[in-house]
């Protein structure tokens, strides 16, 4: 009886649930980050990483499960035009535990940041292969959710750069940079001169603040100080957020969905960028941004585990679409 009820859960066990990791491990790293002014922080990231790398193994073992069980319903979500895009939140996922544990496990973090680099390579090269090759792709299924390769490889030289792996580390940050200039042009296009995006798809919005705001964080600990083109990075993050801010409204409209976990990441990303610009500045008015973010940041984990948690008892996830 029991595999009746588990096994259609898990053939419909949806690869965008690693964004969950991506949104856990973001708040441990944006938690660390604000530990230089808040020190007693340090704890609670400490713990939510832990927690992240929990979750991670979870997910990861349900989905490696549906792999062999279910190798039809994977390939399903590889061919589909939306979903294709978060198959290297495994990889970010492990990127980012890469980067959490590097400070108290460096040989783990070497250990996960290789894997984790090697499978961010061969996603990225293979989704964009996807997006252009022969598949009847439409402007209708362009979302910002498509940055999330870009971003991947902009997270690669957070870790790999104080590793010791500069050279593949611009490699990556490179790549992403590339990638996401690229990609937000699409996107704006599609914005600007396209039908809007699906309402359950809205939250994807919020991920136009990550690129440029990891990309700052990877850019400080590829060259170690604040330049111009590392401000510029960080301004953009906060310009992103401000025209999500105005979307706020539409947003919070919006019934639950896995989807509602692209708020996390970018939030936190921010929060990063700007506390560690506030450390290497000394700027107290961006120890006040990062703390306003912050605050945001926690409210939204706090709203999402909770909405999430109480999605799994009522068995609103892992159904047919």
């Amino acid at each position: 009886m029991s595999d009746i009820v588990i096994e259609p859960r898990l053939k419909h066990f949806p690869v965008p649930l690693f964004a969950v990791v991506m949104g856990l491990m973001g708040l441990s790293l944006a938690l660390h980050a604000a530990s230089a002014a808040y020190p007693t922080l340090e704890v609670f990231s400490n713990l939510v990483m832990w927690f992240g790398i929990a979750v991670f193994l979870a997910v990861a073992l349900f989905y490696i499960a549906k792999c062999i069980k279910f190798a039809d319903a994977v390939q399903a979500e590889w061919n589909h035009p939306i979903k294709l895009a978060f198959f290297p939140a495994i990889s970010i996922s492990m990127l980012l535990m890469s980067s959490a544990l590097l400070t108290s496990f460096p040989d783990t973090a070497r250990g996960i940041w290789i894997i984790g680099a090697a499978l961010q390579a061969v996603l990225t090269v293979a989704v964009i292969s996807g997006w252009i090759s022969h598949r009847a792709f439409e402007v209708g299924h362009l979302t910002p959710a498509w940055f999330i390769p870009a971003v991947g490889n902009v997270i690669a030289p957070i870790a790999g750069a104080k590793l010791g792996y500069v050279e593949l580390s611009w490699l990556f940050f490179s790549a992403g940079l590339v990638f996401w200039l690229i990609l937000l042009t699409l996107v704006f296009n599609r914005l600007i001169f396209h039908n809007p995006i699906p309402s359950k798809l809205l939250p994807t919005l919020v991920i136009l603040i990550a690129p440029p705001a990891v990309a700052f964080v990877a850019y400080l600990s590829l060259i170690e100080t604040v330049d111009v083109f590392a401000r510029i990075l960080l301004n953009s993050g906060y310009v992103f957020a401000v025209l999500v801010l105005v979307q706020a409204r539409k947003l919070i409209r919006q019934p639950f969905s896995l989807s509602w976990w692209a708020l996390s990441f970018p939030v936190a990303g921010l929060t990063i960028a700007s506390f560690q610009f506030a450390a290497i500045t000394g700027s107290w008015s961006h120890v006040v941004i990062g703390s306003i973010i912050l605050v945001v940041l926690l409210v939204i984990m706090t709203g999402l585990v909770w909405r999430t948690g109480l999605a799994f008892m009522r068995d609103e996830i892992c159904l047919p679409e």
